[in-house]
């Protein structure tokens, strides 16, 4: 088993991650009869799509020897109706300004990002925009 959860009420949830103990919250956003005092399970998954891109790129950041440490992403979840769901995520990754790479490894690195797992997962239509941002 990866997790436990367990429904706390008022439409709130506590995860824990059983392997190290750490402990998530969720929360039902304020557009769906939440508190917003939370990340709601759809931002879950876009941060999820987030921190997969530049966790899979940072495994072959450290292969080539480069350090993609202090990148900056923004999340921004584009939610749809009937049926509600997530329509579109748009992640931009910016890259310090002190990053030198050529336009080969920059290639491969993004590959990498656009292959990651959690991408992989998502349903073929929910639009997933992704942008490198190399300074």
């Amino acid at each position: 088993m990866t997790a436990s959860v367990v429904y706390k009420g008022n439409l709130r949830c506590e995860c824990t991650h059983l392997q190290s103990g750490t402990v998530i919250e969720t929360d039902a956003p304020t557009d769906n009869r939440g508190k917003g005092e939370r990340f709601s399970p759809t931002d879950t998954v876009c941060v999820a799509l987030a921190t997969c891109i530049i966790t899979t790129m940072g495994i072959k950041a450290q292969d080539m020897n480069i350090e993609l440490a202090n990148t900056r992403i923004s999340v921004t979840k584009h939610m749809l109706s009937d049926p509600r769901r997530i329509g579109r995520i748009d992640v931009v990754l910016e890259f310090p300004a002190g990053l030198q790479l050529d336009e080969k490894d920059r290639l491969i690195l993004e590959r990498v990002g656009d292959n990651c797992p959690v991408i992989k997962s998502l349903h073929p239509d929910l639009q997933a925009n992704v942008q490198y941002i190399w300074s």
